[in-house]
């Protein structure tokens, strides 16, 4: 299999669209991360993001109906894929590896 590199915001996007309910599109994407993180993102960088992890094959989206609260403007959906998933438990479990294999006692020097 070939191993899957994702930076830092395409992996928490990816988490974001995973973790929702349903469907989402860039604005709810955006005000989660930014409160799961504590940091602020751009719409322009999670769109972007959004796009390329598309692209990829983790993510697949369709068109909304138009809303009057944006002007009759449609939103654009996205859903984790199959691929997706199968990618955030890949890393999921490399963070996992990497977290057991430092020593407990190395952990207790530093206070953690």
């Amino acid at each position: 299999m070939k191993k899957t590199v994702l930076g830092e915001l395409e992996e928490l996007v990816l988490l974001v669209v995973a973790a929702s309910a349903e469907d989402v599109y860039g604005v709810p994407v955006m005000e989660q991360l930014q409160q799961q993180t504590g940091r602020s993102f751009t719409i322009s960088a999670v769109h972007t993001t959004l796009y390329r992890l598309e692209e990829k094959g983790y993510l697949s989206s369709s068109v909304g109906g138009a809303t009057a609260e944006r002007g009759g403007r449609s939103k654009r959906l996205f859903s984790l894929t199959t691929e997706g998933g199968k990618v955030l438990l890949e890393i999921q479990r490399m963070r996992t590896r990497l977290w057991e294999a430092i020593p407990q006692a190395k952990l207790q020097l530093l206070g953690l």
